[in-house]
């Protein structure tokens, strides 16, 4: 475990920022909405710290295959069965791939399909939930294993630019493992049905396609550069994704009242402001990617969402931090560990990253489901939540969201 302040310490050691750009993270740290607990690479916490590529891989395959050895344990799935892997990490690029890696130590069949995401940001993991909904369709009879390793240490800038320290504080150790299964006689055993998989990007626009960007500073050190329009552009992406699903999933009472006052704002018939769908209409469980604070601040704010809505996200950025392309199966698990998840409840998972893209799935409960013992959050579950409404933020760093005259946010053009 890592707390804020040994994260710094480490830092010092590891980084060759100076004082000023310690104490910038410093504060940050304190405005994250991170608690003393969340896990960073064993490698970087040791002294001197041992950065080597093969410590750093030795880490990303105890996550991965220490996840994937669980799943397999508690399904009982033979690997035989498996015929697609996918894997998803946000910043790790490594030759041969994390699926290729699936694929050797569980010595699966030459004519397993395999795909690899890497550096397709946090939104990732339900990307590949998107694809292997697609695959199931035309492949019978199998199973999907989706693995999203995610290893803090690839995303850090050892620099002074600002703009890049911001990278280094939210992103911490995770690693999830998924099973999908088209196959009638699991539906007994199965805990969800995918429901919807929906998915949406805006990388055409240089606004959004730099908000999140991998490049030098000026000196010539890696980082990647957190541009100020961060939060506009994640809402905008996020409400395009949104009306994207309320049109598969909400209840023709709520298309008709978003509809309506849309043609109202639209002609000038009259000064109302813009109708937000209830989508708890449509939706018991909502469990948005954790990101940081400052987004989840203006992700409930700005789409109608209450602070139960999202709770599992925020105990998850205290506990976890931000672990990327897996954050939205911990907060999952925490529904579950908290014994919420119902049999026929409606469960909505979204996630946003670099590009900037967006993706949802939405889920169906095949039975009540709770927490297991190897559950992440059995053994501190009672502690939760805990109270972060007084932790200051940082969203004054960034641009507010605008919105126009007919209640739609900001043009995504440059």
């Amino acid at each position: 475990m890592c707390s804020k302040e040994k994260f710094i310490e480490r830092f010092k050691i590891y980084g060759n920022s100076n004082e000023a750009s310690i104490e910038f993270m410093r504060k940050l740290l304190r405005k994250s909405g991170l608690g003393e607990k969340t896990y960073m690479p064993s490698n970087l916490l040791r002294d001197p710290p041992d950065l080597c590529r093969e410590e750093t891989m030795r880490e990303v395959e105890t996550v991965m295959f220490g996840a994937v050895d669980l799943l397999l344990e508690k399904t009982g799935v033979n690997v035989k069965e498996i015929g697609i892997v996918i894997a998803t990490t946000s910043n790790l690029n490594v030759v041969p791939s994390l699926a290729d890696m699936v694929v050797h130590r569980y010595k699966l069949g030459q004519n397993v399909l395999v795909y690899n995401f890497t550096t397709m940001g946090c939104s990732s993991g339900l990307r590949a939930v998107g694809l292997a909904q697609k695959l199931l369709q035309v492949h019978p009879n199998t199973y999907a294993l989706l693995v999203s390793p995610e290893n803090a240490k690839q995303t850090i800038y050892k620099g002074n630019e600002k703009s890049k320290l911001f990278i280094n504080f939210p992103f911490r150790v995770g690693g999830a493992a998924i099973l999908l299964s088209n196959r009638s006689s699991d539906h007994d055993k199965a805990k969800y049905e995918l429901i919807h998989s929906v998915h949406t990007q805006t990388a055409s626009s240089d606004r959004s396609y730099k908000s999140i960007f991998d490049e030098e500073d000026s000196e010539g050190i890696w980082g990647v550069t957190i541009s100020r329009d961060l939060l506009a552009v994640a809402i905008e992406v996020v409400e395009a994704n949104i009306r994207a699903l309320g049109s598969l999933v909400l209840p023709l009472s709520e298309k008709i009242r978003y509809l309506t006052n849309y043609f109202i704002r639209y002609f000038n018939i009259a000064d109302v402001k813009p109708y937000i769908p209830n989508f708890k209409k449509a939706i018991e469980h909502v469990f948005p990617h954790v990101g940081t604070k400052p987004i989840l601040d203006e992700f409930e704010k700005n789409l109608g969402f209450k602070e139960a809505d999202v709770e599992a996200s925020r105990m998850n950025l205290f506990r976890f931090g931000n672990t990327c392309s897996c954050s939205v199966w911990y907060a999952l698990s925490y529904g579950e560990a908290k014994g919420r998840i119902k049999k026929g409840d409606r469960l909505w998972q979204i996630a946003f990253g670099s590009g900037f893209k967006c993706s949802s799935a939405v889920w169906r409960a095949l039975r009540t489901v709770g927490g297991d013992e190897r559950n992440p959050w059995k053994d501190e579950i009672d502690e939760f939540p805990v109270d972060v409404k007084n932790i200051q933020t940082y969203s004054k760093l960034f641009e507010r969201p605008k919105r126009n005259e007919d209640g739609t946010l900001g043009s995504m053009d440059s």
